[in-house]
């Protein structure tokens, strides 16, 4: 293995996934991702109905717990997180919300300058690639892909929306979209019916580069 590396990346998480993807782009900077935890290509990290496996297992996830909490009756809550390539991007429930776009221009208005949703949503659209084709805030180029969990096949999943709805409620088809609020279908990072984690989006592309190694 090479001795010295342009950057030197710990922990291949959500964010240690991007950046390895990134930063060896170009092919002119060699780059080190380090990981404590193992392989992500277990069923039971791919399979997204196996969500609750990964994230109660040790092998996969640090078994976080909170301190006492107050305002919960004193208990302490369980806080997994990921211990794996992905990082918790392949241990979680897979639910993609971007985000109200008033908190990011709330940000904006608080000093956090160019983080307003105008500037932010861009990226949004370059990270994406939606199930349903690109327009004005969805982009379908990304390499994250996120689709409808279950594109609404539960009919529960219907009458949960139609409740909603008679409750005065939006229809809200796309959340992620112009409206966010209302009742419509969740959004999930799955892509060919498997979990697309961070892991699968950018470290497994960036892999097969010469100038990445993971350790």
């Amino acid at each position: 293995m090479n001795k010295q590396f342009d950057y030197i990346i710990v922990g291949a998480g959500s964010a240690g996934c991007v950046l390895a993807n990134r930063l060896t782009e170009d092919g002119t900077s060699s780059v080190l991702l380090l990981e404590t935890g193992g392989s992500d290509k277990s069923i039971f990290i791919q399979m997204p109905t196996a969500l609750s496996i990964p994230m109660n297992t040790e092998k996969y996830a640090w078994q976080f717990h909170t301190e006492p909490e107050p305002f919960l009756d004193n208990r302490s809550m369980h806080c997994p997180r990921g211990k794996v390539l992905g990082g918790s991007s392949s241990i979680n429930g897979m639910v993609y919300v971007r985000g109200h776009a008033r908190d990011f221009d709330e940000w904006q208005s608080q000093g956090a300058e160019g983080w307003d949703y105008a500037h932010c949503l861009p990226y949004f659209k370059k990270a994406e690639s939606w199930a349903f084709g690109g327009d004005d805030y969805r982009g379908d180029q990304g390499p994250l892909g996120v689709n409808n969990g279950n594109n609404m096949k539960n009919p529960l999943y219907q009458a949960f929306v139609d409740a909603g709805q008679e409750a005065g409620y939006f229809h809200t088809p796309d959340y992620n979209g112009r409206q966010q609020e209302g009742f419509g279908p969740m959004h999930m990072t799955v892509k060919h019916g498997k979990r697309w984690s961070t892991a699968n989006a950018y470290l497994r592309p960036a892999m097969k580069r010469p100038n990445l190694t993971v350790v």
